[in-house]
């Protein structure tokens, strides 16, 4: 017969086992090959700087923001701060012309966790309103000062 003392006796040995840990050499132990738990910050964030009307541009801006997420995986922060002309690029009815790519592209990196930030000013002088704006897009009062904050709270600033 087991007793209570032999049986908690028994639990505290494999729980010893469980969270023990197992010493990791410095050469094994890389930010990419740790594990993160969602919601955990991450190591890496940057903020892209998205402000002109030119397929080419935005093409390079979202290929760029889609090779940091493949290179740092779920530990990596985007962040595409959109104003002036490039609002257009996260308008549901857009009043200039965007590809059907670069649409699907934004789309696609929303989906991933790159987060989209529009210029509630540039939005303001289009008489565009947050319902204007796909789902996934934040508002933000001022792009510019977006960037800033960003930067201040050390996000490195990518712009073209």
């Amino acid at each position: 017969m087991i007793t209570r003392r032999r049986l908690l006796a028994g639990f505290a040995s494999i729980a010893a086992g469980f969270f023990s840990t197992r010493h990791v050499s410095a050469s094994e132990k890389t930010s990419d090959n740790e594990l993160r738990f969602p919601g955990d910050p991450t190591e890496h964030n940057v903020v892209y700087q998205l402000n002109k009307d030119d397929q080419k541009y935005h093409d390079a801006i979202l290929f760029s923001a889609g090779e940091m997420l493949r290179k740092y995986n779920d530990n990596i922060t985007v962040v595409i701060t959109v104003f002036g002309p490039g609002i257009h690029v996260l308008g549901r009815k857009p009043l200039r012309d965007v590809s059907h790519q670069v649409k699907q592209k934004i789309n696609s990196l929303a989906d991933y966790g790159i987060k989209f930030h529009a210029c509630g000013n540039t939005m303001n002088s289009l008489g565009w309103k947050k319902e204007d704006m796909y789902d996934f897009v934040e508002v933000v009062k001022v792009g510019a000062a977006d960037l800033m904050e960003l930067q201040e709270k050390g996000y490195s600033y990518i712009s073209w």
